[in-house]
């Protein structure tokens, strides 16, 4: 095996590294923690659970991470979640995919499989149109989050949680794939306890070198408020 070739392993085991709790990740896809729990663990007499790969009581990786913002996204739309497993199951098939849902292909591809998968099963159907009268829904439903990502050797590998206009990144690569400012590597759970231990926005800004709107974002991530 040649150093570039271990390198580029090294760089991609990063993406199945334990690195996120069920809270962060909640948090980072906007939605509960309990509802990601009830995603990888809840089962019906019928029905496994809507994402797959996880031990119990285990952080997520990365990629796991991914599945996560897209399976709150379809939720966030109203998408059952039977539906989401059935078309998670159907895409990993396809594409031969541990984690389908952080494929370029799912974003390249995904609207015409599930196109040719609703023609012989309606499930699928949930998906793709948004109402009876049969308007297109997946633009609408996940085009935002897939323009979060940047995407390297098929794989998403770059988040933007918040989208491109607001300067939070994850990256597996960087401080440990912890949210941090763009362009900066610092994290903002970092500038969080600074705040909190009593120091001046000025103060810190001045110590790390961002500006007033970085940080302002980094806090607002954090879900703490700097007074009007």
């Amino acid at each position: 095996m040649t150093e570039r070739t271990s390198g580029r392993d090294g760089w991609r085991r990063r993406l199945y590294l334990p690195a996120y709790t069920t809270v962060e990740a909640a948090r980072f896809a906007q939605t509960k923690p309990n509802t990601v729990a009830y995603w990888y663990y809840g089962t019906g007499k019928r029905t496994g659970p809507a994402l797959g790969g996880k031990r119990r009581y285990a952080p997520l990786s990365y990629l796991q991470l991914v599945e996560v913002a897209f399976a709150a996204s379809f939720r966030q739309r109203g998408v059952p979640l039977q539906r989401i497993r059935k078309a998670r199951d159907y895409v990993a098939k396809v594409f031969r995919a541990e984690f389908p849902f952080a494929q370029y292909e799912f974003k390249t591809e995904g609207l015409h499989v599930l196109m040719d998968a609703a023609s012989v099963e309606p499930d699928f159907r949930d998906l793709i149109v948004a109402d009876e009268a049969g308007q297109m829904a997946w633009e609408r439903i996940v085009l935002e989050r897939f323009e979060q990502f940047d995407y390297e050797e098929e794989l998403a590998v770059r988040w933007h949680p918040r989208g491109r206009g607001v300067p939070i990144l994850i990256d597996p690569r960087i401080s440990f794939g912890a949210p941090v400012i763009e362009g900066t590597g610092i994290p903002t759970w970092v500038l969080k306890g600074r705040f909190e231990a009593g120091e001046t926005p000025e103060e810190i800004e001045s110590d790390f070198g961002v500006t007033a709107r970085d940080l302002r974002y980094a806090l607002e991530f954090e879900r703490v408020g700097l007074a009007a």
